[in-house]
């Protein structure tokens, strides 16, 4: 079972609502509510493969990571512009390598998510 935990030395207010709500549902693979952060016209990149439209990112959200055990941890989050946000997770779990740090890169059109790109963390 996933959860997340943030960092007292981060300000979690700082993100958009809409990106904070989105990490928390997609976290426990509530595709339901994460859904309702996304843009009709949503494309999500994940590690490279390349989900489009609401269908498809919703089984990603549903599925991805199912098959581990894992938590998660908010260690940075940085605004690029109004519309762009990156936040940095680190995620510990029963997956190939047991840890990972991911930027979670995202693009805001109107409070919805149009484009979110998760790749290894560039230190």
């Amino acid at each position: 079972m996933a959860h997340t935990n943030s960092r007292s030395d981060l300000r979690p207010d700082a993100l958009p609502s809409t990106v904070d709500d989105f990490l928390a549902a997609s976290t426990v693979h509530d595709a339901d509510t994460a859904s309702g952060f996304l843009a009709e016209d949503v494309v999500v990149v994940d590690q490279g493969e390349t989900f489009r439209g609401h269908e498809e990112v919703y089984a990603f959200v549903r599925d991805a990571g199912a098959e581990f055990e894992y938590t998660t941890e908010k260690i940075g989050t940085r605004r690029v512009d109004d519309e762009h946000w990156v936040v940095t997770l680190r995620l510990e779990g029963t997956f190939p390598g047991g840890v990972a740090e991911l930027d979670y890169r995202f693009t805001l059109r109107e409070s919805l998510i149009t484009e979110l790109v998760i790749a290894n963390h560039e230190a």
